[in-house]
């Protein structure tokens, strides 16, 4: 994967299809989710998800987000049911964000932003590896949960305490014990439409299951993302402000919601 890519006004999302020219395919994610124009499937499963603490392993600042990794060999970190068929495991999560406490979610509800976003990344294990399952159409499932500001999230504290040993890219740490399944809002009802990957290569691969209600997270808490740094040792010092791309067009495709 290429890491030439970034969010600045050089390397940004607008750049991307100059070496990725699938941005500009048919299913490119995020989008902007219109309540009113979501299709109630009353066919959609409920979604099922369940998440071993055992399979956490570490915490990592790639340079454009900071992700926690699972073992990629447990089958009790899971996702089934909603709209897809099968087992998909859990890879990692990672979170996106912006310059100001309104202004980082990668999804748009109504054209409404976020805080923030956490993506939870599951492949399907029809497919012998994360590798193999991420370039094939339904290869991913991910889950998307938007976190508003609001009280401080006890949940998240643990995260955040991480942050200090991975403040600079490429650093790495182990964390463990830890269930993301305490990072879901108490409704599980879900919009879900056919998309991608929302960094490069940018693969339309994904399912994504985006979860109508948020989560909260104080002020201070958004401002610990932004103390990372997208820079390695040595470079030129560079925080991690805002790491989310813009809504794509539709194109067509249809958003299904799980609820009335």
């Amino acid at each position: 994967m290429s890491h030439s890519w970034g969010y600045g006004p050089k390397n940004g999302p607008a750049e991307w299809h100059h070496e990725f020219p699938i941005a500009k395919g048919n299913r490119q994610s995020p989008i902007d989710i219109v309540p009113s124009q979501a299709h109630h499937d009353p066919g959609l499963k409920p979604l099922s998800l369940q998440y071993d603490p055992k399979t956490a392993v570490d915490i990592l600042n790639n340079g454009h987000s900071f992700q926690v990794d699972f073992a990629d060999s447990a089958d009790s970190s899971t996702l089934k049911g909603g709209p897809v068929s099968g087992t998909y495991r859990l890879r990692q999560f990672h979170f996106h964000w912006g310059p100001s406490d309104h202004k980082g979610s990668e999804h748009t509800v109504a054209g409404k932003k976020y805080a923030s976003e956490l993506h939870l990344v599951h492949w399907n294990t029809k497919y012998p590896s994360f590798a193999d399952a991420v370039t094939k159409p339904d290869g991913l499932a991910v889950v998307g949960v938007f976190l508003k500001i609001g009280a401080p999230n006890q949940h998240l504290q643990k995260v955040l305490d991480a942050l200090s040993a991975i403040r600079l890219k490429n650093n790495q740490t182990a964390f463990s014990n830890f269930d993301p399944k305490i990072l879901l809002p108490g409704s599980l009802d879900f919009w879900t439409y056919e998309g991608s990957l929302t960094t490069p290569p940018l693969y339309e691969s994904v399912t994504w299951i985006v979860l109508k209600e948020p989560i909260t997270v104080s002020s201070s808490q958004i401002a610990n993302f932004r103390s990372l740094h997208s820079n390695a040792e040595g470079e030129p010092s560079c925080c991690m402000v805002e790491n989310f791309r813009p809504p794509q067009p539709l194109k067509g495709r249809v958003v299904r919601a799980s609820f009335k």
